[in-house]
């Protein structure tokens, strides 16, 4: 289907062709060139509010997470600048910008602005401008910055023309007498807050941030700081594709400044990906008025039946290592049943980690865990009965990345499935490490339930994966688990998450879920209904006795 269809601009297709073609070739929207920001050529990051990008006097810098040196000025708003921010959240209104009452053009207005931006991400210099971008702040190979920049660009492209407007989409059911009729509609909740980490600089918030504004909220959008100019250049793309410059704040700030804005500003959802200290802590401040995508300590079980051990040992190691490790769906966690020992999967799984390069950033730093943190976590699980390395363990050869960032060699410690039990051992052996560490270990035909119990103990549940062409192996396991987005097959991974299915945790009341039609309406809107009752009142009424 062309873009034009997908379109629904009163534009007419030379318009918009002149429209892409202008940007395409100059990049109109961007203050920045990827390949230029240097210690030399600093970039400078600002923030947005009420229509206005604008500097504070308080500039924090980030350094490059390869050699050090610090190259891009952030702008940081700090307590005594949270005003503003404040006043625009108390502008929006209960009911939102738009709903199915409200300024339903609006709906219009954004599968217009989601089909010229997911057209803009398709055009190769775009495409390439943002994913060296991803890659100068949060390193990982270009294939994989190039695939989140393609997830992103699907993601508008589902939601042109009128999609938008069929996540509004209401239902009636017939009512008790003549006049009478239910009506359920998706409501915003009118001023919001999105907090993202740094892992995905543009897929993460750019998905929540077009949800939000899709069912008519308005936003504020607060992006981690050592990642922030990617959105802040994406932002500036949305404004060129005809979004309202005043429909979304942007801030940026330390933790305790946005905690102070969300207490005082008091969005009446906010929605947080990242750890899970800081969500809880938000989900007590708030009152319970949030939802959350945190930790993920995600797993993988190889089934007994085993087939295709080159395909799921490369499967094995790109779950595990892609991006140095730095997914909530990274497989943090092998479970591979004792036939898998039998054949060459630990060998490949050596050698597949050995291929991964400082200098393609197929292995790079890692931004939240620190290389003593990392080896200490090591030495701690090597001391459980019958561990040992498998592989990495050691720090990466010939590197400058700064000391404050961690940077390893892809590493993997087998501990026995019965130590892992052990109620002294079980917190050490599930902590997540977020890097490229995982733990593998083995099961026989009779400790399927080992295994089973060890998943029932765990807090997080994201993502799983069952590698199995059993159907009924697959039942039991799927049937006794929980994660929110599990893989089932011979082909079953925990990464690579599309823009067509659905991602995000279960088993919590609060999990939130993204780039679904079913995502969007769970977190970005409540359900209002609408009872009409028009009457006639039947003849003859008269006024009935007190009850």
């Amino acid at each position: 289907m062309s873009v034009f269809r997908l379109c629904r601009s009163r534009k007419t297709p030379s318009d918009y062709l002149r429209f892409s073609s202008r940007l395409a070739h100059s990049l109109g929207f961007a203050t920045v060139k990827a390949e230029e920001i240097s210690g030399s050529q600093p970039a400078e990051v600002h923030n947005l509010v009420q229509g206005k990008w604008i500097q504070s006097a308080n500039w924090n810098t980030t350094v490059d997470p390869l050699n050090g040196e610090s190259f891009i000025k952030v702008s940081e708003v700090d307590e005594s600048g949270i005003k503003p921010f404040v006043e625009s959240l108390s502008k929006c209104p209960k009911h939102g910008m738009h709903n199915p009452f409200k300024s339903p053009e609006r709906y219009l207005l954004y599968g217009d602005i989601s089909s010229k931006a997911g057209h803009m991400l398709s055009l190769p210099e775009v495409s390439d401008f943002f994913a060296k971008l991803i890659q100068r702040v949060a390193p990982k190979s270009y294939q994989q910055a190039l695939g989140e920049v393609y997830v992103t660009g699907k993601f508008l492209e589902n939601f042109s023309g009128d999609q938008v407007r069929f996540l509004a989409r209401s239902f009636g059911v017939p009512g008790n007498h003549l006049g009478q009729q239910s009506h359920g509609f998706r409501w915003p909740y009118g001023p919001v807050a999105v907090i993202t980490p740094f892992n995905f600089p543009l897929e993460i918030p750019l998905l929540q941030l077009m949800g939000a504004l899709y069912m008519g909220n308005k936003p504020v959008l607060k992006v981690d700081s050592k990642v922030c100019i990617v959105m802040e250049q994406m932002l500036r793309l949305l404004h060129d594709c005809g979004m309202p410059i005043d429909d979304v704040d942007f801030i940026n700030s330390d933790g305790k400044t946005m905690n102070k804005l969300l207490l005082e500003g008091k969005p009446r959802m906010t929605l947080f990906t990242g750890s899970s200290r800081v969500a809880d802590k938000l989900a007590y401040d708030l009152n319970g008025r949030i939802k959350l995508e945190d930790a993920g300590f995600d797993w993988k079980i190889l089934g007994p039946d085993v087939q295709e051990v080159d395909y799921v040992s490369w499967v094995c190691d790109q779950d595990a290592y892609a991006c140095s490790g730095q997914k909530c769906s990274a497989q943090s966690m092998l479970f591979m049943h004792e036939n898998w020992s039998k054949t060459s999967l630990l060998s490949q799984l050596t050698d597949l980690a050995a291929r991964r390069k400082l200098e393609d950033l197929t292995i790079g730093p890692v931004l939240t865990v620190t290389t003593e943190a990392m080896l200490d976590h090591m030495k701690k699980l090597l001391q459980v009965p019958g561990s040992k390395l498998l592989f990495g363990g050691e720090e990466l050869k010939n590197h400058s990345i700064p000391s404050v960032y961690g940077a390893i060699k892809p590493t993997a410690v087998f501990v026995p499935i019965e130590e892992i039990l052990k109620a002294e051992n079980y917190e050490l052996v599930t902590k997540e490490i977020f890097g490229p560490f995982q733990i593998i270990t083995e099961y026989k035909d009779n400790q399927l339930q080992l295994v089973l119990d060890a998943l029932e103990k765990m807090h997080a549940h994201l993502t799983a994966a069952v590698v199995s062409s059993d159907p009924l192996f697959i039942q039991e396991v799927v049937g006794k688990t929980v994660n929110g987005t599990t893989y089932a097959g011979l082909r079953a991974r925990t990464t690579g998450a599309p823009q067509n299915h659905w991602f995000g945790p279960a088993g919590d009341p609060r999990g939130a879920g993204i780039g679904t039609p079913e995502a969007i309406k769970l977190v970005w809107s409540c359900h209002r209904e609408v009872i009409y009752d028009f009457g006639p009142v039947p003849q003859q009424w008269k006024l009935p006795p007190s009850t």
